[in-house]
């Protein structure tokens, strides 16, 4: 049996992208008759130390508490962990590889485990990610001490057995850090096509009602962390403009800022108050229902300006919403303009006023775009297409006697990212 442990920053209940993609993962790879565990921070004093959800069994370990200092406690509390929970598995993915990433490959070539990293968000490889933390002490990814940092860590994390690209940027960032292309291996975020599925039109009337979202103005829908990078204080600064050629739509926020250091909604929240728009913007904060308000509205907004992959996109477009997005990241290779969605460019207010009003007044051609868009995520990033493709990797690297010697990587001379862009076709499916 295959044996697996996932290591992350944090895991659910804890609500992102990245902790719904570690536990799709987790519940996908357990179901396949895999072994797993779950290794993660204990980010609040309320979540048990071990704890079995379904089949996976979660440890958490670390400082508890909120703050980004503390997350940095997991580059000493993961190396313990790893070894005492060393005959639970045979190979370790790390979601979200910025500070875990090297205590993991560290232990893992120690106890002669294999080790896959994963990146999460852009950045974490060259170290760009780190930019917003290190401002807050004088610093810059340029400065001298980091620099010398992220040259050691990175040296320790080219001696992983694999890397997963979410998207081409990351797939060429990973290849910028001099890792192997052959050990790039591109593979997307999944979405549980079981939970996120599309709403007739009685089933929507009935979930207004039920949410009290009863609009005859069209309802605009956002899900995923308030930060500022996903372009949300653009998309109120705009919602006044749509209001007035839609008084009555509505413009839902689910989700809450959480422990991200981009946190936005006070500010979100202050802006709606003064700006009088309590009437028609609603802040659900985090919720367990995502897929009742997502099939209960018309248009996703995602105006996101630095994105890895966007699965909360891909969870809109299985309930089969009419979308309108940036080419940033992953989206690039997801979203085709006209074909299975709106794209605008990062940060144009005018833009994503135009794309949003012709979708609230065209409802032929959002319910188009929309169908379009469901099948192409259906057909591509389902969650048990994903965890196939895990599950794969994995038996390939766990049955190598070298790191680099699978037949069935990529060939030599193939670069990551045109890899990537070959398997998304390009085009909308």
């Amino acid at each position: 049996m295959l044996r697996v442990c996932i290591l992350t920053e944090t895991y659910h209940p804890v609500v992102g992208g990245g902790e719904t993609q570690a536990r799709l993962l987790a519940d996908g790879l357990s179901a396949g008759d895999a072994d797993v565990c779950v290794l993660t921070r204990r980010s609040d004093a309320s979540f048990p130390s071990v704890e079995r959800m379904d089949r996976v069994r979660v440890h958490r370990v670390g400082s508890v508490g909120r703050g980004q200092l503390r997350k940095w406690s997991l580059l000493v509390s993961t190396v313990p962990a790893l070894v005492r929970l060393r005959h639970a598995y045979d190979l370790v993915l790390v979601s979200g590889f910025r500070i875990v990433g090297a205590p993991a490959v560290l232990v893992s070539r120690m106890l002669g485990k294999r080790v896959v990293l994963k990146a999460d968000s852009q950045g974490e490889m060259s170290g760009t990610f780190f930019a917003a933390g290190l401002s807050r002490f004088g610093m810059s990814a340029s400065s001298l001490p980091f620099r010398m940092f992220l040259r050691l860590r990175n040296a320790v994390l080219r001696r992983a057995d694999g890397f997963v690209a979410i998207s081409p940027e990351i797939a060429s960032e990973l290849e910028g850090a001099r890792v192997p292309p052959e050990r790039i291996h591109p593979i997307p975020n999944g979405v549980d096509t079981s939970r996120f599925v599309p709403a007739d039109s009685s089933v929507k009337e009935a979930l207004r009602r039920e949410l009290g979202l009863e609009s005859d103005g069209g309802v605009v829908v956002y899900t995923g962390r308030l930060v500022s990078y996903k372009g949300l204080p653009l998309l109120l600064k705009v919602w006044p403009a749509i209001l007035r050629e839609h008084p009555a739509a509505r413009l839902l926020l689910v989700g809450g800022g959480g422990l991200d250091m981009h946190n936005c909604e006070q500010e979100l929240k202050d802006y709606a108050r003064e700006n009088r728009l309590e009437h028609s913007v609603v802040f659900t904060g985090n919720v367990p229902n995502v897929p009742d308000y997502l099939r209960a509205a018309d248009v996703f907004a995602f105006p996101t300006e630095n994105e890895a992959f966007g699965s909360s996109l891909v969870e809109a477009m299985c309930c089969g919403l009419a979308v309108v997005t940036t080419p940033v990241g992953a989206i690039s290779t997801i979203v085709q303009h006209g074909q299975n969605g709106l794209v605008i460019q990062p940060g144009a207010a005018g833009e994503l006023e135009s794309a949003l009003n012709r979708l609230l007044s065209d409802r032929a051609l959002a319910t188009r775009l929309g169908s379009a868009a469901h099948r192409c995520a259906v057909e591509r990033y389902s969650a048990e297409r994903v965890t196939r493709q895990y599950l794969d990797l994995f038996q390939n690297i766990v049955g190598r006697k070298h790191p680099g010697s699978s037949s069935n990587e990529m060939p030599s001379g193939v670069s990551g990212v045109d890899r990537i862009r070959r398997d998304a076709g390009g085009r909308a499916e």
